[in-house]
């Protein structure tokens, strides 16, 4: 006898009680076999006022087409996006973070409201990833993520040009190193169509560690956002999902803490973005897994880094697809023992299982440098705490060849002083530029200093000041820069307390970041610190008045779970 797959059927069983929710579907095209199938949302982040999302609509279809040729009854239904590359530098990156939550929330809503028996959540810009898979968790249905994949680079001199080429050619341009026609030239090309930024910055860094839970099917997330390949993700995701439902395989059997360990093996292997922990301890909250802070530090001791991949790198996502794409970088992870072979995922086989069947990376490849010659031989993102951040901050040191820095405090209350600051060459050579109160509470929002950190590269200034914020930074960001800084300022933690000149040492070897001030000297400043008002209206002000620490991935149900 078949198995029943409606999770959900009692709300569409026979009886009268139950007609007028029948009625409403029958309205939409359901019918009286469709009844007895499982039905399967497809979550779409489609939008136009992004290239990563832009081509989304057409991966929906294509997973419903999957599902519905499985047996499944498929309903595609919308959530939002933003664009952090658009927004990164104005009052508009204060909403980046939320949205995270905003679009897990409105998955979840809607896969519960609608009582869907599985899902297939597509995500491409920044916070769809892990907005989707935070949405997963909670949701607690079936279910597949695809991401909706890489940008092709763009072509300047006949060099690959991608996002922050933009960003650091304005200090260039500032610096006097670069005219205006030239800046035009790096702007118009850089972006040439759909799909999120080239290198491995946050998209493509969240993708990576997806497929390395689990949560999305073998070879996909580095699949380019125009192609055959990802048409082809979307249609196997959706019978994936029926597959999962076959199986009675639910995230909570995928996403366990073997899992979320794979995922940072993976994101350390390819030197992610700093954005990983923060998104990676939101989702593990959601699983309810006991993921924090520290795990990613035991880990970054003993992986290294191979991947020679922009910001620090050569190359971009669409260069590593070419020579054999992440499950590749995984195959060779596993083999020699870096991963948990025996963890489930999506396609109802094991990590070990799917990649026993996947190629190895193309033979004289330099994307992915061997264990014998890493780029680094431990990872690059660490956390270091002192007495300027005892809850943890996060540093990615891929390229920086600076261990230890120490200089005076250069201290600003907003990034918009710090930006203009270092635009009229009021930031010196040792200088520590610090950007506080834009933590999750305080910015609200803990936005991206992208802008800045990308001028003083542009300036050559990117190993001689150091830059540190309770704020966040892009994947695209690299130089001396720390973020994350927790306790954050709006809430009192240390860095509030931090006064112009003060020096500040950050030492990447010890994972220390301290302040010369003594505890009573703390203590006398602390007396007089008042705390700016809270953000109050619309979404900022629920998420300033919800969200918590920053070294806990800064959720807004945390007060709920503890």
């Amino acid at each position: 006898m078949k198995k029943d797959l409606r999770i959900n059927s009692k709300v569409f069983s026979e009886g009268a009680m139950r007609a007028p929710n029948r009625a409403m579907l029958r309205s939409v095209g359901v019918t009286d076999e469709d009844f007895k199938k499982p039905m399967i949302g497809v979550a779409s982040t489609w939008s136009e006022v992004t290239p990563c999302n832009i081509h989304i609509d057409d991966l929906a279809i294509s997973a419903k087409k999957g599902a519905r040729a499985a047996g499944g009854v498929p309903f595609i239904f919308n959530t939002i996006t933003v664009s952090d590359g658009i927004s990164m530098g104005t009052e508009g990156m204060k909403y980046s973070l939320s949205s995270r939550d905003v679009i897990a929330d409105s998955i979840e809503t809607v896969v519960g409201a609608e009582s869907l028996d599985g899902l297939v959540a597509i995500g491409g810009c920044d916070k769809n990833i892990p907005g989707c898979l935070i949405a997963i968790a909670n949701s607690e249905v079936p279910a597949v993520f695809v991401y909706g994949g890489t940008i092709a680079p763009g072509r300047h001199n006949n060099r690959d040009i991608d996002i922050v080429s933009v960003f650091e050619g304005v200090g260039q341009h500032n610096n006097g190193d670069m005219d205006d026609s030239t800046l035009r030239n790096i702007e118009c090309g850089a972006c040439p169509g759909a799909g999120s930024c080239g290198g491995m910055y946050t998209a493509n860094t969240m993708a990576s560690a997806a497929e390395a839970m689990g949560m999305s099917l073998p070879g996909s997330s580095s699949n380019p956002a125009v192609s055959a390949e990802k048409l082809a993700d979307c249609e196997k995701a959706g019978a994936a999902v029926h597959n999962l439902l076959e199986l009675d395989i639910y995230p909570k059997d995928i996403m366990t803490k073997e899992a979320f360990e794979n995922a940072i093996t993976v994101v350390m292997a390819l030197g992610g973005s700093t954005n990983a922990i923060l998104h990676l301890l939101a989702i593990a909250h959601a699983a309810e897994v006991d993921l924090t802070i520290d795990d990613f530090n035991r880990l970054q001791k003993t992986v290294p880094h191979l991947a020679d991949l922009k910001p620090s790198g050569k190359y971009v996502m669409q260069d590593l697809h070419r020579v054999g794409g992440v499950q590749a970088v995984m195959k060779m992870l596993l083999e020699a023992g870096y991963l948990h072979g025996d963890c489930m995922t999506v396609t109802g086989k094991t990590v070990a299982e799917n990649l026993n069947e996947a190629p190895a990376l193309q033979e004289g490849q330099v994307v992915i440098m061997p264990f014998d010659n890493p780029k680094r031989k431990d990872g690059p993102l660490i956390v270091l705490k002192g007495n300027l951040s005892p809850s943890g901050a996060v540093a990615k040191v891929s390229g920086v060849k600076v261990k230890r820095h120490a200089g005076p405090a250069r201290v600003y209350n907003n990034e918009k002083e710090a930006t203009d600051a270092v635009m009229a060459n009021e930031i010196n050579e040792g200088d520590v530029l610090v950007i506080r109160y834009v933590g999750p509470k305080g910015g609200p929002g803990m936005p991206e200093m992208l802008s800045v950190s990308a001028i003083l590269v542009g300036k050559g200034m990117d190993a001689s000041v150091a830059l540190l914020t309770d704020g966040r930074f892009s994947g695209g960001t690299h130089g001396l820069v720390v973020g994350h800084i927790a306790p954050e300022a709006q809430v009192g933690g240390p860095i509030a307390l931090l006064e112009e000149g003060d020096i500040v040492t950050i030492d990447s070897e010890l994972q220390e970041i301290s302040m010369d001030v003594s505890e009573a000297e703390l203590e006398e400043r602390r007396k007089r610190w008042v705390a700016p008002p809270l953000h109050k209206k619309g979404v900022l002000g629920k998420y300033a008045h919800n969200v918590s620490c920053s070294s806990k991935g800064a959720v807004t149900d945390y007060l709920n779970r503890s």
